[in-house]
């Protein structure tokens, strides 16, 4: 797969493009979106309780810098400097030692919180300016949050009982269907630039991702969530490309539309894009699109490798279908 294409300068402004979410699923938008515009922000969930993430949460009560750290790479431009760094960030240490695990990015990341007095914003604006970052990433909160989630059938022998499961890890991972998710701790504090990369935007970025402990926890926290609904920038919505095991088993591409809507009625949406090879004939995709008075857009979106992944030249090329229709 050749690189996506190079950012094209012409007279008219660029949008400014706020993209919400974590993980692979905001790395996928964000290197999609950077040849769209340069005003481009991220606003990365802060619920990691996994992994190097989750040691580094636990052992210094720092924000889980994992998600942070994805969309920073995903964010480095595709020149020497930009591909070395990226690489650089996401290294993950071997051996059996305590490093082991542990990504470069991660240990960079907290130890410029440290610098800066536990400052979070300028800490990774820092790392941004070191890895020549084609963007901002902004937590979308100033403290780290847990996720509880109300699931119906934990046991398969009780496939009608409704538990609770706390913890993205664990809700991730649920065998049973997810019903709703929540944050503590409740109200989960805003970070306040993030609030203010809303206000200003053209265009609001929800998914591809894990849904419910990536997408769906920016609407949770209630500053956050007013500034979406009440924000001039139009909103689209990336469907994921296949079910995801656990979190979205067995999903429809038009189930993250609707539990979308569920989590945040006030959410309106203007376009939905999604992968045509799995949305069928797109009717049922379209039809729960229609209802949340948003167009569709249909394209190959799937990476060459067959992988669940998305191709950022094609998802970009749908992007800019959606952002000019």
């Amino acid at each position: 797969m050749s690189s996506p294409a190079p950012l094209v300068e012409t007279d008219e402004r660029p949008p400014a493009v706020v993209a919400l979410g974590g993980g692979h699923g905001l790395a996928a938008s964000l290197a999609a979106l950077r040849q769209i515009t340069r005003d481009l922000t991220a606003v990365v969930t802060v619920a990691d309780d996994g992994g190097s993430s989750g040691r580094l949460r636990r052992d210094l009560g720092v924000l889980p810098p994992g998600d942070l750290r994805m969309a920073l790479a995903a964010l480095c431009c595709d020149d020497e400097w930009g591909g070395t760094w990226s690489q650089v960030v996401q290294h993950r240490f071997q051996g059996a030692g305590e490093l082991h695990g542990h990504s470069v990015g991660n240990l960079l990341i907290v130890a410029l919180w440290e610098i800066v007095d536990a400052d979070p914003v300028a800490g990774l604006a820092w790392v941004a300016k070191l890895l020549k970052a084609q963007g901002t990433v902004l937590p979308m909160s100033t403290v780290p949050l847990n996720i509880r989630a109300q699931v119906e059938g934990v046991d398969p022998a009780r496939p009608h009982e409704v538990s609770q499961v706390s913890g993205q890890v664990a809700v991730a991972s649920t065998t049973g269907r997810i019903l709703d998710v929540q944050l503590d701790p409740a109200p989960p504090p805003a970070c306040p630039q993030a609030i203010a990369a809303i206000h200003d935007a053209d265009w609001l970025v929800f998914g591809p991702g894990s849904w419910f402990t990536s997408v769906i926890p920016h609407l949770m926290v209630p500053d956050l969530a007013r500034a979406v609904f009440d924000t001039s920038a139009r909103c689209c919505v990336v469907v994921n490309l296949e079910p995801q095991a656990g979190e979205t088993a067995g999903f429809a591409p038009e189930e993250h539309l609707k539990v979308l809507h569920a989590h945040a009625p006030e959410l309106s949406v203007d376009v939905v894009i999604a992968d045509s090879g799995a949305a069928g004939d797109g009717g049922s995709l379209r039809a729960a699109a229609r209802q949340l008075g948003a167009d569709l857009v249909l394209a190959p979106l799937r990476d060459d490798s067959g992988d669940a992944r998305h191709c950022p030249k094609r998802l970009s090329a749908a992007f800019r279908t959606a952002f000019q229709g």
